[in-house]
């Protein structure tokens, strides 16, 4: 089993650790463009073994997708991140040409990949990477509604003063600010309702401090975070190369699911060894459907943005 990361920054190197500690893989591979900066990241979480105890080989390499050869899933961290103020959609022109160009890569040596997209705008570079390889859908995995549900959860917890762990709450949407769908109604606390604990403004309090998540640590470190982003990819990971069927939200093309077509959106999905397996459908009221119909057509008015500059 072969695993590779490509951009080794704080998200990919971050990925990769956390990849090697779970012990998901024979060797993992970690790719960047920079000269030496794979290997020396590689290095630095190789010498954790024998402090933490695991055998996964992990390779850092520059630019060499021989070295790829025969990798199960391959995660895409490659792009420039987030700046203070600036929004994911602004990132699209730039990171629209890398993804694309090392997806292509990846295929040339892994033709069975499974491909999990972390590169924002993360919707619209998902998409890009179906329409841009042809690859089957379900192979097409775009990992950030996993980090936002991880996310809710935690303001869930602050506010409940209960653990991260004995919450199920999800997000669905796309990952962005102003697009992502945190699910206060359909939350619970081992099995029983969050609504029946907090009050309506709470409620308010925790949704909307969930969909500034991500800008809030941009501001507080001055760059985008990568603890939880490399978490949130691992798991995605660990679910596919491990036949988990775990439930998580991502980022896939529906073609019907939640009226939504020739698009890819964070929906609650099934996570195994081909891919995503299915769609789960919860029924959403009145005022989520308008949400979520809302989302998509901010998430596809970036995807136009992709025919406007070639790249589709």
């Amino acid at each position: 089993m072969k695993i590779t990361v490509v951009g080794a920054g704080a998200v990919g190197a971050t990925t990769a650790d956390n990849i090697v500690r779970k012990q998901l893989a024979e060797e993992v591979v970690l790719l960047d463009i920079k000269e030496g900066f794979a290997e020396g990241k590689a290095q630095d979480i190789a010498q954790t073994a024998a402090l933490l105890g695991f055998d996964s080989k992990i390779t850092g390499v520059t630019n060499d997708y021989s070295q790829t050869a025969g990798s199960t899933v391959a995660v895409i961290t490659s792009g420039i991140p987030r700046k203070p103020g600036m929004t994911r959609e602004e990132l699209i022109g730039t990171n629209a040409n890398i993804v694309r160009t090392v997806a292509e890569n990846l295929l040339k040596y892994s033709p069975e990949v499974i491909l999990v997209v972390v590169s924002n705008p993360m919707d619209t570079m998902t998409y890009l990477a179906l329409k841009a390889t042809g690859l089957p859908k379900n192979r097409i995995i775009g990992m950030g509604g996993t980090l936002d549900s991880s996310r809710f959860k935690y303001q869930l917890s602050l506010r409940l003063g209960a653990s991260p762990a004995d919450l199920n709450a999800i997000v669905i949407g796309g990952h962005g600010d102003t697009t992502m769908i945190p699910l206060i109604k359909h939350a619970t606390w081992n099995s029983l309702p969050v609504t029946q604990f907090l009050s309506d403004e709470e409620q308010q309090q925790v949704v909307a401090d969930t969909m500034v998540g991500g800008a809030t640590l941009t501001k507080l470190i001055g760059t985008s975070a990568w603890y939880a982003p490399g978490a949130s990819s691992a798991a995605v990971v660990e679910s596919i190369v491990r036949d988990q069927k775990k439930l998580f939200t991502a980022s896939v093309y529906l073609e019907g699911e939640y009226g939504q077509h020739d698009i890819n959106l964070g929906v609650p999905v099934i996570l195994g060894k081909s891919g995503w397996e299915r769609i789960l459908d919860i029924p959403l009221d009145e005022d989520e459907k308008s949400a979520f119909a809302k989302s998509a057509d901010a998430v596809r008015s970036m995807n136009n943005v992709l025919k406007e500059i070639g790249t589709l």
